[in-house]
């Protein structure tokens, strides 16, 4: 069976989907309508922008967006088992099973960028990369700091837990979490403490978005993040992705569940690596690739 993947924000590079546009008809059509979408030349940025540029949310997330469902849209042989995507990648996932549109989809990923951009600026705060320690050793350490917000955001794989919340919360626990084994503590070049509590004004914001956009069943199920499990009913699909801003990412679950439900073949349709080297530290004999036109 095969499973494909969407990456999330950070997988971003200048020039990214240059190729697209450049070889195909389609995907030059659908980067032209995101463009008029969107208000501005966001293939401008894309192809030929600075680092600086991509790195603001608002180009950021539309971007990836844009790269990963483009490429999946082209696919001749495009035929999902499964699919899932890493925070903002399950945008990208809902757009290539069919349980969104594309005009409906770019939108939702818009107003997702813009809203958590605006709740960063209102509530500061940052994540770290917690490597070498069991998760529930990193969720303890984490539930028993009480003064500060600190919560874990995203389990990528075994050993590799994000935490996110405050400044002081991120610093306090850190320590702790060095003291009690972690082998490294590493704070993360982000906007905001995404996947925490101080997302919620994002979350309010989206969910209106959310619940006035149809969504349809997919051709396949998806993995979402907030459970790890396999959905195929809309409206589920949509609470949970109302959820997805405040709660944590659950990439570890959610490629446990694939490959116990039959995945054998790994397809990363977006920007980067980083999905498939996540499922060859849990599965080495996977078979892993990424997407061509």
């Amino acid at each position: 069976m095969k499973a494909y993947v969407f990456p999330g924000q950070g997988a971003q590079f200048v020039g990214m989907g240059k190729d697209l546009f450049d070889k195909s008809a389609r995907a030059k059509e659908l980067f032209q309508k995101a463009n008029s979408i969107l208000k501005f030349k966001i293939t401008d940025l894309m192809f030929e922008g600075t680092d600086e540029d991509l790195r603001q949310t608002k180009v950021t997330q539309p971007a990836i967006f844009l790269h990963s469902v483009i490429l999946a849209l082209t696919m001749e042989d495009f035929k999902p088992d499964m699919v899932a995507g890493h925070s903002l990648g399950e945008f990208s996932a809902l757009v290539a099973n069919k349980t969104l549109l594309f005009e409906d989809g770019l939108k939702l990923v818009f107003k997702r960028a813009l809203a958590m951009q605006k709740a960063c600026e209102t509530e500061p705060g940052t994540m770290a990369a917690i490597l070498g320690l069991e998760d529930k050793a990193v969720e303890n350490i984490c539930a028993g700091i009480k003064q500060e917000i600190v919560v874990p955001a995203n389990y990528n794989s075994p050993g590799q837990l994000v935490i996110s919340g405050s400044q002081k919360g991120i610093e306090v626990a850190c320590e702790k979490l060095l003291e009690a084994g972690a082998k490294r503590a590493l704070p993360l070049k982000v906007g905001g403490a995404f996947h925490s509590p101080l997302m919620e004004p994002a979350r309010v914001e989206l969910a209106e978005a959310i619940a006035a956009t149809r969504f349809s069943r997919g051709i396949c199920p998806i993995y979402q993040n907030v459970t790890g499990q396999s959905v195929n009913d809309p409206e589920i699909i949509k609470t949970n992705l109302i959820a997805q801003l405040t709660a944590p990412v659950r990439w570890t679950h959610i490629m446990n569940n694939m490959i116990a439900n039959g995945a054998k073949t790994i397809i990363e349709v977006g920007p980067g690596t980083v999905l498939q080297g996540l499922f060859k530290k849990v599965d080495r004999n996977i078979i892993t690739m990424s997407a061509a036109i």
